[in-house]
């Protein structure tokens, strides 16, 4: 379904679609419910045969081959039970596995503003925690509403061919019931939307705990992020208190109800039996046949509450599915194809948000196979203006486009598949080296990755570690050193071979002899490509075509290394600023 649908749908009706797929199991679990239903209301009718005709009448052998096949039903109730247990619940699961793969499905197609205004602790509760509850909702939901509905009017049918105006007591409850169950659903149900967005806070403030930990104990502040977590968990202590009074005002409410519904009958069937109007066997069988009503009943308050329960998860899980990608293909899109290089970017002007503004009015005209880079202080703009060419987000005026074609004309993947990025704060999965390094070509065979290896200058390094290309890196790479991480990210690249290279501070983690080995690679893969650098450290831009300083989110200058140095402009006090350091640094040693 696309965007405008969970928009144009309600929840109920959503949710109900993702029972298409697994209609078999539904139908198998529904089935055996039933079956469960009619051997319940079987009983109080076999008893009442039982007193009536079979034991006054002494047809005893009767008598006991009824109890016979009383048990043989009851032992195939146990069998559907079984099935039910079994299969609704899997059937649950996948109806959650679905939802749950939309969701993420959904999530990967989001812009990255999304994710610039969403942390990833209330984004994981929308994929883990928020679903949890539909599994239940999905199982027992609509085989419990059915078979209760199915048990009650039996039930009722049968108490009212013995007693029509005690049956007809019995009724006249039912309204005032479901009056009562909705009531406090809907409080229960607010109460449990407001639990769960405090639970997803909460899995915000662990989330960053965890991944903060190391610089926890870099600071020595372990006592902080206990106290933070200790704050966070007592919100969760309380985080549902509102919905537990909710719960315990409903279950309290419905046991009240029901357990006084016994008392009504009795009573009342008690009077007709004092008149002389019913015989204490009809009273007996009415007893047993409000064991067979209540459990229904029950049954529905229970659904009220799962109801409230999984709604919640589920609006929240709609909520995301209702929400437009900023970026998005137009419909007549067309795909890139093999990018020659050519980047233009026409009076761009770009503003997060809308209102903080970055670039003004930027112009900049690439050819294919030139190196351009992109140098000036820091907050300029530099690597805003290198995650517009991408479609990262869109501008806010002017255009951008590769090879003449606007971007916005262009589908995203073909212009990402185009495009290889090498940022400074690398991201590794917690997988092998072999797995990281194949990232930037899935298909790629053992051969093509030992080569990226190589022209990465990483080859020896994985070489040297246990299990090689096998070697497990750590969340977020944190076995790894810095350098080697960010030669792993090299390799990628390397491996993907796109036309067009976006280097952000790509060699900022190596050490100095490593760095200018990596440079002699990235001077050999720019051959022929269209390459954009960000940099700090100017010694690894000389070999530039151009060189363009932005400062203040405009471009300041442009020109070679030599040229810029003549004009004693920004460039050229970054680049006597660093060399005096770097004199200053060999003086001390």
């Amino acid at each position: 379904m696309t965007t405008n649908d969970y928009r144009r749908m309600s929840p109920l009706r959503i949710f109900l679609r993702y029972f298409k797929n697994h209609r078999k199991l539904f139908a198998v679990d529904v089935l055996c419910a039933v079956g469960i239903a009619a051997i319940d209301l079987s009983f109080p009718l076999v008893t009442r045969k039982a007193l009536y005709d079979l034991l006054p009448n002494r047809l005893y052998e009767t008598f006991f081959a009824i109890m016979v096949a009383v048990a043989v039903s009851y032992l195939l109730r146990s069998v559907l039970n079984y099935i039910v247990t079994y299969y609704g619940h899997t059937f649950g699961i996948r109806v959650e596995a679905d939802i749950r793969a939309d969701l993420f499905r959904h999530m990967q197609e989001l812009s990255f503003d999304y994710y610039d205004s969403n942390r990833t602790g209330k984004l994981m509760a929308r994929l883990t925690s928020d679903l949890f509850e539909l599994t239940e909702l999905a199982h027992h939901g609509p085989e419990d509403l059915l078979t209760s509905v199915l048990t009650i009017c039996g039930a009722l049918y049968v108490m009212g061919s013995i007693r029509w105006e005690l049956a007809l007591v019995v009724a006249m409850t039912i309204p005032v019931f479901l009056v009562v169950v909705m009531l406090l659903r809907k409080r229960m149900a607010r109460a449990s939307a407001k639990a769960k967005e405090t639970t997803g806070h909460i899995n915000q403030e662990i989330e960053s705990s965890l991944s903060g930990v190391r610089t926890a104990k870099a600071f020595a502040n372990e006592a902080v992020e206990e106290a933070r977590f200790m704050a966070a968990n007592q919100v969760y202590k309380t985080s549902k208190r509102d919905f537990h009074k909710a719960m315990g005002m409903f279950h309290s409410s419905v046991e009240f109800f029901l357990c006084s519904l016994n008392a009504i009958v009795i009573g009342v069937g008690g009077y007709y039996v004092m008149r002389g109007e019913m015989d204490y066997r009809d009273l007996l069988t009415f007893s047993l046949y409000i064991s067979s009503f209540v459990n229904p009943m029950r049954k529905l308050s229970n659904f009220s509450e799962m109801f409230a329960n999984g709604f919640a998860g589920l609006n929240r899980f709609v909520e995301v599915m209702r929400t437009e990608p900023t970026v998005q293909d137009k419909p007549d899109a067309k795909p890139l194809g093999h990018a020659r290089g050519e980047i233009r970017v026409d009076h761009v002007s770009f503003a997060y948000d809308g209102d903080l503004a970055v670039l003004h009015d930027v112009s900049l005209d690439v050819t294919p196979g030139e190196t351009i880079a992109i140098v000036g202080p820091s907050g300029g703009g530099k690597s805003t203006l290198c995650q517009l060419i991408p479609r990262f987000y869109d501008v806010s005026s002017g255009s951008i486009s590769i090879d003449g074609a606007d971007i916005r004309d262009l589908t995203q993947k073909s212009i990402h598949e185009n495009i290889g990025i090498v940022q400074q704060d690398v991201f590794l999965f917690a997988d092998t080296i072999y797995e990281n390094i194949r990232y930037g070509k899935p298909d790629a065979t053992m051969e093509q990755v030992v080569e990226a290896a190589k022209r990465a200058e990483i080859y020896e390094d994985i070489l040297a570690m246990p299990d090689g290309f096998q070697t497990y890196v750590g969340e977020r790479g944190t076995l790894l050193s810095g350098g080697q991480k960010q030669r792993i990210a090299i390799a990628r690249i390397f491996l993907k071979n796109p036309p067009i290279l976006i280097l952000d501070e790509a060699t900022s983690a190596l050490d100095s002899v490593t760095e200018a080995r990596i440079q002699r690679a990235f001077d050999n893969l720019s051959v022929g490509r269209t390459t954009l650098i960000i940099a700090h450290r100017l010694s690894t831009i000389r070999s530039a075509n151009r060189i363009v300083s932005v400062a203040d989110g405009v471009i300041a200058e442009c020109g070679t290394h030599e040229e810029l140095l003549k004009t004693d402009g920004i460039y050229a006090q970054l680049y006597k600023t660093q060399n005096a350091l770097a004199l200053e640094a060999v003086q001390r040693v």
